[in-house]
């Protein structure tokens, strides 16, 4: 199996994030990336860089899933905060258009309020080049699927799965699993995203939410109390052509990793109906019962559960890295999963 991660992406490296109102460290940094490569070098395995982090290609994928003026947001934004007279570092907005506004604005501070949902998503100088050589880990990893490997890798930070077409949200930019699916639908007709994160990917949900060709499902605690809060219910269903095409199972806070199994189970026998050509997995880590964002109670031994279901999936398989946060089970909930997922593969 193939692994791909860029140094490139530490490019993007926010101290801190607003958390019930207050500054808090932000559990989305270089140190995520780190920790998780030391665990797959441990195991014997390599990550291997992808060849190049911007090229015409990646862009006009991530156009078909991202709308032209969030992609030109995110490349432009900082260069045109600073010019701002007092305008902070980070570009972080103060405004937001809730339930929806009547005309997308030029100003940066309201351009910022449109696109960054939440105030996880605070944007550096460098965070752009960061956040493509996160996208770009994923394409490496789903063209190799592509090109005839059983399976592929791609460590990404930041996350992607909580970005939709033109919002940013939880630590997330770009949808690292959208995007991997984008690229397998070159090759597969049908295309599904399993989604086994702490938190439910509402961007993820929403790009292909009335698409039937991409099957979306997720496993994750219950969203009336706990982010991201307005989706993931278990009556989000699909619309038009993709009604039926979107499973939600949401679990009660606290859920353990028996509980979670069941989902899993329960979600895959849904998946079955679609009958999918290729899979993704939208890989979070931080159902951890010690996961500074816990929700969830999984031990580690639950990881290598997970795997080993999922490695019964006899299509091709991305693996694209989402959540999980700096604690000490960090590295070794990846190596649990990685050992349950690759026994048995053959053909990598």
């Amino acid at each position: 199996m193939k692994l791909f991660y860029s140094p490139a992406q530490n490019r993007h490296a926010p101290e801190t994030f607003l958390l019930r109102g207050q500054p808090a460290p932000s559990p989305e940094r270089p140190e995520r990336a780190e920790r998780l490569a030391e665990a797959i070098a441990e195991l014997g395995l390599h990550l291997d860089t992808p060849e190049t982090l911007d090229s015409p290609r990646l862009r006009e994928r991530l156009a078909r899933i991202h709308t032209p003026r969030y992609l030109e947001f995110l490349e432009t934004i900082h260069g045109r905060w600073q010019a701002m007279p007092g305008a902070s570092a980070l570009v972080a907005p103060n405004v937001h258009p809730c339930g929806g506004g009547y005309q997308y604005p030029s100003h940066p501070v309201g351009q910022a309020g449109w696109h960054l949902h939440d105030m996880a998503c605070p944007i550096g100088a460098d965070s752009f080049a960061g956040i493509l050589a996160s996208a770009a880990s994923a394409e490496a990893a789903a063209m190799r699927v592509c090109e005839g490997e059983m399976s592929a890798y791609a460590l990404c930070r930041p996350p992607g799965h909580h970005a939709g077409p033109e919002r940013a949200g939880g630590f997330c930019f770009l949808n690292n699993s959208a995007l991997a699916a984008t690229i397998l639908r070159e090759r597969y007709d049908r295309v599904a995203i399993v989604d086994v994160d702490l938190h439910h990917g509402n961007g993820t949900q929403d790009i292909f939410y009335a698409r039937g060709d991409v099957w979306t499902g997720s496993v994750h605690a219950d969203t009336d109390a706990f982010y991201p809060f307005y989706w993931g219910g278990a009556d989000e269903t699909g619309s038009g052509e993709g009604q039926g095409a979107n499973v939600n199972l949401p679990l009660p806070l606290g859920s353990d990793g028996n509980t979670f199994m069941a989902a899993l189970d329960e979600l895959l026998v849904r998946l079955d109906d679609f009958a999918p050509e290729a899979i993704v997995v939208a890989l979070g880590l931080d159902a951890h019962k010690d996961d500074p964002l816990a929700g969830l109670s999984l031990e580690t031994e639950d990881f290598r559960r997970v795997g080993a279901r999922l490695r019964k999936l006899a299509v091709p398989v991305v693996l694209i890295q989402e959540g999980g946060y700096p604690t000490d089970a960090l590295g070794a909930n990846l190596a649990a999963f990685l050992a349950g997922f690759r026994k048995g593969i053959h053909a990598d």
